[in-house]
């Protein structure tokens, strides 16, 4: 799960920010529709906590969340959206080792609360706003790539692929904060990169 060469990061990326709103539907819509965000895995239940999420990106790298109240009331977004139509509710941060992160929280006595290390592919623990400048963080270690949509990542153990179209190239990645990068590029430039691989390989 620990991404190469990070062993010493405490914090890889961020994965994605939640929003919180009224009208699931209309967020949707708005999101979908207008910005062109795609859905990305099955949005679920959050169990006792009476809530709905789902993920979606826009673009090849940029990820969201949206989570409504699944009970009128009773669930832990009611104050949250007493007054308000919606609004960014907390931010997810990778971390490459969660047990490394409690620690390193432990010894800046910077409070957190909801640790969970069930040994599965998702951990988390959570720093309180009032402890993180007014951000609710939730910090993961996770696998990325489980919350995405198939036509948004690189079939598995796939790293890179190159297509061609008339003279164009397209170079994709697989990025490790999950999904895959595109790069366009001229005859001229695969040229560039192949003699610089065959410069590092040689």
């Amino acid at each position: 799960m620990k991404d190469a060469n990070t062993s010493n990061s405490k914090i890889l990326r961020i994965d994605h920010v939640s929003l919180a709103v009224n009208d699931y539907e209309k967020a949707v819509e708005f999101f979908t529709n207008i910005l062109g965000a795609t859905p990305q895995s099955k949005g679920k239940e959050g169990g006792n906590l009476k809530y709905f999420w789902h993920i979606f990106a826009l673009g090849d790298l940029s990820r969201f969340e949206i989570i409504k109240k699944t009970v009128a009331e009773g669930s832990f977004l009611d104050n949250f959206l007493k007054d308000k139509e919606g609004g960014i509710h907390h931010m997810t941060l990778q971390t490459p080792d969660i047990k490394m992160t409690k620690k390193v929280l432990e010894d800046n006595n910077i409070p957190y609360f909801g640790y969970r290390d069930t040994g599965n592919n998702w951990k988390e623990l959570f720093i309180h706003p009032k402890n993180a400048f007014g951000v609710l963080l939730q910090i993961a270690e996770l696998v990325p790539d489980d919350w995405i949509a198939p036509s948004n990542k690189m079939p598995e153990g796939q790293k890179w692929a190159f297509t061609k179209n008339n003279e164009k190239y397209s170079l994709t990645f697989a990025h490790p904060g999950g999904g895959k990068v595109l790069i366009k590029l001229d005859k001229e430039e695969i040229k560039e990169l192949i003699h610089d691989l065959n410069t590092l390989v040689d």
